[in-house]
């Protein structure tokens, strides 16, 4: 044996038969390696996080109610991406807490899950829950109604009579819980409410002691609340107020609204103490003629009116001297001679009182100052001064009478 190792030849046969053997066991594995490929999944494994999975209870609810479950839970999926994908979509899996079997008291109970296919791992967070098992309770509680932002009720809108169905709510929950309600609300949003409300659709909620929500089971959860809303209002005289004096040489006759009533919407607590409705102050300093001014009425705080500003006729008084009137000499014969005694009595000055709008243009042209002498024998004489003038002013003068001379 040892002088065949020791020959050259022998050991490059054996040499060569390891060689064919090698390549033979090689292209076999290489062979079966190929073959077994179709059996490995091409992909590895995937996630997928889903956000908010409903947390349900399983509970004797006629018995026991359950208390620190949380709502919502997070629930990571892992496996294939085939399997995982479909079933992440369509989420059509429950994930629960089984309290069935539990005494009262407190428990730490894990979230489980249902449904899901065996390909797949599941991770929820959290993975378990410290719970409390308590006694079922039933009370029965009267509503009420608060309003919302009253303040933000049109001006004028007013409250009236409101029902609400159910009068009465069926709050489910622990005695403990059930011990410690106060009241049973619905809220009604007011704001901008012009007209009633009828059958609107409120939540209910439920307080405790301390004036804080409780995250009980209302039966129903939801009230019809109907809420009349009025409109009261009232007719009231309109008043025209004035500050300041005129300027000189006018009076004020009279101020006359182009309406002499409004009607006033208000509360009916707002209107009772209205009897009339001011204008803003009109300045008479600004005012030199008669006519129309634009002012504004002064509403009262919580009323309104239609017709928030209104127009005024102002009418001024003016009183102005006209002078220089010649005397004329009415009737005279042509062979008589009138003379004044007094120089003053040829020219008179007359004092004219009117509507400033008929006044303000006249001049010594509009009137006709005169004394007639028919009939008068030689001699001095008293004679009434007549004065002709437009009808719609007055006019007067100082000397009603004169002193004249006829003479042939």
């Amino acid at each position: 044996m040892d002088k065949w190792f020791q020959s050259k030849w022998f050991v490059r046969g054996l040499s060569l038969a390891f060689a064919i053997l090698l390549y033979v066991f090689v292209g076999i594995e290489a062979q079966n390696t190929q073959v077994d490929s179709r059996f490995i999944p091409t992909t590895s494994d995937e996630y997928q996080e889903i956000e908010n999975v409903e947390v349900d209870i399983q509970i004797d609810s006629d018995q026991f109610v359950v208390s620190g479950v949380p709502e919502v839970a997070k629930v990571t999926l892992q496996g294939p991406h085939s399997i995982l994908t479909p079933v992440a979509r369509q989420q059509n899996f429950d994930i629960f807490v089984d309290v069935r079997g539990l005494e009262e008291g407190e428990h730490t109970v894990p979230i489980k899950h249902d449904r899901v296919p065996d390909e797949l791992d599941v991770f929820i967070e959290p993975s378990e829950v410290d719970i409390t098992i308590e006694e079922r309770a039933t009370e029965e509680i009267e509503l009420s109604v608060e309003y919302m932002n009253m303040d933000e009720m049109p001006i004028g809108a007013e409250l009236g009579e409101v029902t609400v169905k159910p009068e009465y709510v069926t709050v489910t929950s622990s005695r403990s819980v059930i011990e410690e309600i106060a009241m049973a609300r619905v809220y009604v949003d007011v704001s901008g409410l012009t007209e009633s409300i009828s059958n609107r659709e409120v939540p209910i909620v439920i307080y405790d002691n301390q004036g804080n929500s409780i995250n009980a089971n209302a039966d129903p959860d939801k009230a019809a609340v109907s809420v009349e809303i009025s409109n009261p209002s009232k007719e009231v005289n309109i008043h025209v107020q004035t500050v300041n004096d005129l300027p000189e040489g006018l009076e004020l006759v009279s101020t006359t609204p182009d309406i002499s009533e409004v009607e006033v919407f208000g509360t009916t607590e707002a209107l009772e103490g209205i009897d009339q409705i001011e204008t803003e102050e009109i300045d008479l300093s600004e005012i030199d003629e008669t006519g129309e001014v634009e002012v504004d009425l002064k509403t009262p705080e919580g009323t309104k009116v239609e017709t928030p500003s209104i127009t005024v006729e102002v009418e001024l008084e003016q009183t102005k001297t006209v002078e220089d009137l010649e005397v004329e000499l009415e009737n005279e014969d042509s062979g008589q001679t009138v003379t004044f005694d007094k120089k003053k009595d040829e020219k008179l000055s007359i004092k004219v009182v009117g509507n400033e709008k008929d006044v303000k243009d006249l001049t010594a042209e509009d009137f006709r100052v005169f004394i007639d002498v028919e009939g008068l024998d030689e001699g001095e004489h008293e004679v009434p001064v007549v004065i002709e003038g437009p009808d719609s002013v007055t006019y007067t003068s100082d000397v009603e009478d004169v002193s004249i001379t006829v003479a042939s």
